[in-house]
C-alpha cells in the first residue's frame, strides 16, 4: 500500500475487504466486543495481545480511518479524536507534564494558542511563544532545561505564515525533544512535514479531511522516527505501573508514542471519535486529493484578483508570485498551499465587516476549508481573546478576512466577491 501514490491511499488505504464483505468501510456503531474467555479479554487489557474490546480505545471502522491517514503522512500509526483541539491537546500532554515547558510558534490558531497559553498553563505546562521565521539559534534560545517538545504550524491559521520546517526540526533535535507540526491546511496531499523532520502531525480532521462540514474530528499521527530513549521521556521509557509495568519503547518499538498515547490518554481522558463521524471522515478522505488540486486553483485565482483590484490594500497567499513566502511555500508544499487568502480591505475594520455582509453565495461562518466558500473576520471571531499584541505576533491585523476558497465554479466565486466589494466601497 506504501507504493501508491497518494490519491490512490486516499480512495485504498486502512480497508480492504475480503470475499463477500462491504465494498465501503462499515459503521460498526458498538460500544463493546465480544470473547469466548476471560483469558483472552485480560489479554486485551494487558496489551499482550491487539483487538477491539472498547470502542473508546479502538473500534473497526476508527482503525480503517487512522491506518488511511498514518499511510498518507506516512506514519507507524495514528489515532483520531473527537476533535482538533483533543488531538493538540493529547500530542503535548503524552510527554508533557506538570512543571515541563514546551516552544511554539506564534502563529498558530486562535484556539490553539489559547490551549497553551492558559489552559495547559494552568496544568503545569509553560509555553514560550518565538516567531515563525525564527532561526535555529533563536529557537535554541528559547529551550529550558525542561523543555520537552517544539509546536508548529505548517501554514497558520489564519495568517499563512509558512514554518520552515528544516528549522524548527535541527532546533527540536539538537536540544533532544520532537516536533510536533499542525498539518491541518496543506493536508498530507500538499506537505509532508515528517520529510522535513517533524516527528509528530496533528490534523484538525474538520477542515478539509473531511471537506464537506459533516463532523467534527482530530487525528494524531506518529513517525516512528524519534529516539525516546534520550533520557528525556521516562514516560515512555521506564514501567507504567498502570499498565501492570509495561515500558512503551520496549513493548511497542517505532509506535511507542501513539501507543501511549491511546492506552494512556485516550483510556484516560476519552476524547474518542464516534464510529459515525469516522465513517463520514472517510467519505471526505475518498476525494481529497481532488478536492485539494481545486481549492488551490480558485484560491490563486481569487489571490490574482484580489492583488489587481484597488478596493483591496493588501493580499496574503504564499503562492502569489510576489509573496515573500512564495520560496518556502513552493520549498515545502509545492504542489500548492491550500484554500484559504487572507486580505485586507481599504477601509479597515469597518470595510471589512462591510464586505462579509454583503457577500450572497458565500456565507459568514466560524467554519473553514470545507467545499464552501466562505468567509470571517477572525480579529474579533476565531482570535477575539488575544491582545492587539498578541494579534500582531500571531499575523492576525484587525482588518484581516479570511477567504476559504471552495470548489465553485471561480467565476461565480469572484463575482460574488466582485459585488461584495463594490458595496463595501460605497
Amino acid at each position: 500500500m506504501q507504493d501508491y501514490k497518494q490519491d490512490t491511499l486516499c480512495i485504498h488505504a486502512g480497508y480492504k475487504p475480503g470475499n463477500g464483505q462491504p465494498r465501503v468501510a462499515p459503521i460498526v456503531q458498538s460500544t463493546t466486543y465480544v470473547y469466548e474467555s476471560s483469558k483472552e479479554m485480560g489479554a486485551l487489557f494487558d496489551l499482550e495481545e491487539d483487538g477491539f474490546f472498547y470502542t473508546r480505545l479502538g473500534n473497526p471502522t476508527n482503525d480503517v480511518v487512522e491506518k488511511k491517514i498514518a499511510a498518507l503522512e506516512g506514519g507507524v500509526g495514528a489515532m483520531i479524536t473527537s476533535s482538533g483541539q483533543a488531538a493538540s491537546l493529547m500530542s503535548v500532554l503524552n510527554i508533557c507534564t506538570a512543571g515541563d515547558h514546551m516552544v511554539s510558534s506564534s502563529a498558530i490558531y486562535g484556539g490553539t494558542f489559547n490551549l497553551f497559553y492558559k489552559t495547559m498553563k494552568e496544568m503545569g505546562i509553560e509555553t514560550t511563544f518565538v516567531s515563525p521565521t525564527s532561526t535555529k539559534e533563536e529557537l535554541l534560545a528559547a529551550m529550558r532545561p525542561n523543555t520537552k517538545c517544539v509546536f508548529a504550524e505548517t501554514l497558520a491559521n489564519p495568517s499563512l505564515v509558512i514554518a520552515d520546517l528544516e528549522v524548527f526540526a535541527q532546533a527540536a533535535h539538537e536540544h533532544g525533544v520532537p516536533l510536533i507540526v499542525d498539518n491541518t491546511f496543506p493536508t498530507p496531499i500538499n506537505c509532508h512535514p515528517f520529510q522535513f523532520g517533524a516527528d509528530i502531525v496533528v490534523h484538525s480532521t474538520t477542515k478539509y479531511m473531511d471537506g464537506h462540514a459533516v463532523q467534527v474530528g482530530g487525528v494524531i499521527v506518529d513517525s516512528g522516527n524519534f529516539n525516546w530513549d534520550n533520557g528525556k521521556f521516562p514516560m515512555l521509557t521506564e514501567p507504567d505501573e498502570s499498565y501492570h509495568g509495561v515500558v512503551y519503547t520496549q513493548h511497542f518499538g517505532k509506535a511507542a508514542y501513539i501507543a501511549k498515547a491511546r492506552t494512556h490518554l485516550m483510556r484516560d481522558l476519552g476524547a474518542q471519535a464516534a464510529p459515525m463521524n469516522a465513517f463520514l471522515l472517510n467519505l471526505g478522505l475518498e476525494t481529497l486529493a481532488l478536492r485539494m488540486e481545486r481549492h488551490c486553483s480558485n484560491a490563486l485565482t481569487v489571490a490574482k484578483f484580489l492583488e489587481s483590484d484597488p478596493r483591496v490594500s493588501w493580499v496574503n497567499y504564499p503562492d502569489l508570485e510576489s509573496s515573500p513566502q512564495h520560496d518556502l511555500a513552493k520549498k515545502y508544499m509545492p504542489g500548492g498551499t491550500c484554500g484559504v487568502v487572507s486580505f485586507g480591505v481599504k477601509g479597515g475594520r469597518e470595510a471589512a465587516t462591510k464586505f462579509m455582509d454583503s457577500l450572497e453565495m458565500a456565507s459568514v461562518v466560524t467554519h473553514v476549508a470545507d467545499l464552501r466558500t466562505c468567509a470571517l473576520h477572525p480579529a474579533s471571531t476565531t482570535h477575539r481573546q488575544m491582545t492587539d499584541e498578541q494579534l500582531q505576533e500571531a499575523g492576525v491585523p484587525a482588518d484581516l478576512i479570511r477567504l476559504s476558497v471552495g470548489i465553485e465554479n471561480p467565476e461565480d466565486i469572484l463575482n460574488d466577491i466582485k459585488q461584495a466589494l463594490e458595496k463595501a466601497a460605497n
